[in-house]
Parts: C-alpha cells; sequence; structure tokens
C-alpha cells in the first residue's frame, strides 16, 4: 500500500506502508542508533513524536516480550528505509510488520530516510504527518495544521495513574514518573533499592508521606516549561532529600533551582552523543533523548559538571550544597552505551 510524508514546510516523501493504516501526526525527529528499535517505539519520552531512524536496515532481529521500555509504544509514527520483513533472532518472538500492526503504529518505509535527515538539520525539526489514505498535499496540510494546534498533556499520557511499589532491601527511592524508562527502573532494582513510583502530578506532602531515602526526577516527553507544578514540587523538595534528575528531570531541576531552558534545532535523539565529564576528565559516549536544554549559567550555587562535546550544551551538573546530581543524557542507555551507569551508584553513595 502506498503512503506518503508531508512536513509542516510542504516538503513531502513518496513511500510504502506497513503496520496501522491510516493518519499520524507529531513532531519528526530523527535517531541515530543503530540498533534498538523496540527500545525506543516504548520510550515515553517519544510520545507525541514521529520518530525516523537513520540506520537503514531497521527489524532485523524482530521484536520479543523483555526489550519494552515501557507498558507499551509510544511513538505516534515509526519512519525508516527499509523494514525487515524475514528477521532472525532466537529471541524473536513477532515480525516487525506484526509488532506495528498490533500497537496500533503508522510506519512509512522506502523514503530516502537521509534526505529526510539532512532537511530537518537544515530547517530544525518540525511537524509532519503520515498518511495511507490521502495523497493530496493540501489536504494533508490542514489536517496537519489543525493535529498540530492541539494542546496535549504529553507527560499526564504516560505517568502512572497510581503509585507502584517494586520492593527492594536497600535505600527508599521514590521516582516521580515524568515517563520513565523501565531500565532506570532496573538500574535502581540491580543496587537493591526500594522503589515508590508516583505519578508527575504528586505533592510534596504525598512524595514525602512514603519517607523516601532520595528522589528520582525521570525522563519524560516535552516542553518542561508545560510542568509549572511540577517545579514548584521539586523547588519544595530541594535541600530535603538527595534528588537524582534524568533528561526532562534534569531539566526540572535546574528550572526549580531558577534557571531557564530553551529548545535545540533538531535535538539530541541517538546512543552516540560525546559528554566531558569535567570532574574525572573522561569523555563518555551517552544515549540521549531530548529536544530542550538548559541555559548555562543559571545558578553560582550549581557547578556544571558535563557538557555535550558537539554543541557545547548543559549535559550535567551538582549542587554545591545541597545533594543534587543531575544529568541530561540517559545513564542507564537502552538502548546506548553503558559508560555512565555510575551515576546511579553516586546516587546511592550520596543516600547513604
Amino acid at each position: 500500500m502506498k503512503s506518503v510524508l508531508v512536513l509542516e514546510d510542504g516538503t513531502y516523501f513518496a513511500g510504502e506502508a506497513f503496520g496501522e493504516k491510516g493518519e499520524a501526526a507529531g513532531e519528526i525527529v530523527f535517531n541515530t542508533c543503530m540498533t534498538g528499535y523496540q527500545e525506543i517505539t516504548t520510550d515515553p519520552s517519544y510520545n507525541g513524536q514521529i520518530v525516523a531512524m537513520t540506520y537503514p536496515l531497521v527489524g532485523n532481529y524482530g521484536f520479543n516480550d523483555s526489550d519494552n521500555e515501557s507498558y507499551r509504544p509510544h511513538v505516534q509514527g515509526f519512519i525508516v528505509k527499509e523494514l525487515c520483513d524475514a528477521p532472525n533472532n532466537w529471541r524473536c518472538s513477532i515480525s516487525p510488520e506484526e509488532y506495528f500492526a498490533r500497537n496500533h503504529i503508522v510506519g512509512i518505509k522506502g523514503i530516502d530516510t537521509r534526505a529526510l535527515t539532512q532537511h530537518i538539520r537544515r530547517h530544525g525539526s518540525m511537524f509532519g504527518i503520515i498518511s495511507t489514505e490521502c495523497g493530496n498535499t493540501d489536504i494533508l496540510l490542514d489536517a496537519l495544521n489543525r493535529k498540530k494546534n492541539e494542546k496535549r498533556s504529553l507527560v499526564m499520557e504516560v505517568t502512572t495513574k497510581s503509585p507502584v511499589h517494586r520492593p527492594g532491601t536497600g535505600k527508599r527511592v521514590v521516582v516521580l514518573d515524568f515517563g520513565v524508562k523501565y531500565n532506570i527502573l532496573r538500574s535502581l532494582e540491580k543496587r537493591n533499592c526500594d522503589i515508590y513510583v508516583l505519578p508527575a502530578h504528586s505533592s510534596y506532602e504525598e512524595i514525602m508521606g512514603f519517607k523516601p531515602d532520595g528522589i528520582l526526577l525521570s525522563n519524560g516527553p516535552g516542553d518542561p516549561m508545560d510542568l509549572p507544578g511540577a517545579k514548584e514540587t521539586i523547588r519544595k523538595l530541594l535541600g530535603k532529600k538527595p534528588m537524582l534528575g534524568i533528561c526532562l528531570g534534569h531539566q526540572l531541576l535546574g528550572l526549580a533551582l531558577g534557571g531557564r531552558t530553551y529548545k535545540l534545532k533538531f535535538g539530541h535523539h541517538g546512543g552516540n552523543h560525546p559528554v566531558k565529564d569535567f570532574i574525572t576528565g573522561r569523555c563518555y559516549i551517552t544515549s540521549q533523548n531530548h529536544n530542550y536544554a538548559l541555559e548555562k549559567d543559571f545558578s553560582r550555587e550549581v557547578v556544571i559538571t558535563h557538557l555535550n562535546v558537539n554543541d557545547g550544551t548543559v549535559e550535567g551538573f551538582r549542587h554545591k550544597h545541597m545533594p543534587v546530581l543531575s544529568v541530561q543524557y540517559h545513564p542507564e542507555a537502552s538502548p546506548g552505551p553503558q559508560d555512565s551507569a555510575y551515576i546511579f551508584d553516586d546516587f546511592v553513595k550520596m543516600m547513604g
């Protein structure tokens, strides 16, 4: 079946459909990972976005029941150069075509993903629409503009609806769930943490009522400025318990400390982003997934510990006086390198 991808500036790509038939609209972002497509589709941080994979062949090892990073996929749509129709792996339990159809994900294949990526890099991230129902770009642009103007609460769509307990024998950690990936929870479980996952809208009193040894602010989708309530709650929590911010949690923590955020031209999405650690002097290869970043020099009480080697954006900080640690990248790295797992060890030590 034929399909078409139309960008908000009128650029279009004709290809073939896979997965769910129909239309899907969202912000187009490109991901540079060579593997880990199942983890990408199930990452809640992609809620509201259509993901284009830069690696040309996707699906060669199929899908399984073990590599999910959330309770369901969250991508609005999926774009690939070539989708493998004969996956081969001992863990494979479902083919790519079946996976996308079963999870109602609209996909397009057979387009020049390199040209699409270069277009986004040149002009910045933009919204797009995939359709198997209409080939008229004017009609699709009208539909895209309507979708773009819809106000969505992306974090509230993915956060847990009620507290979830994952028992452990070690330090008690409250995870404020803005769209937490399972591998963040697994990383805490490996360190024997007693985990309570709470909804993003939880109040200061509700969080402290669990008597945590530490608080983790998770990753999640969208603009941190859309969460003023969370920022105020975090501000109240500062200094009360050790805190670790990851990705969106890092941005919210920076806002609570008086910082400001801005939108990147096309974001960081992939598993190959170099980050300089100024404490150890080492350069780590990191997994990242975000469209916003913290401005530099936002507080004299904060030490910038990590910077992105490619564009100089803030990748991590520590507070000079309070037990606060924060990173923009994903130390749990699924998919991606495992260079930065030490962040969780530092968090556990901080709680001790």
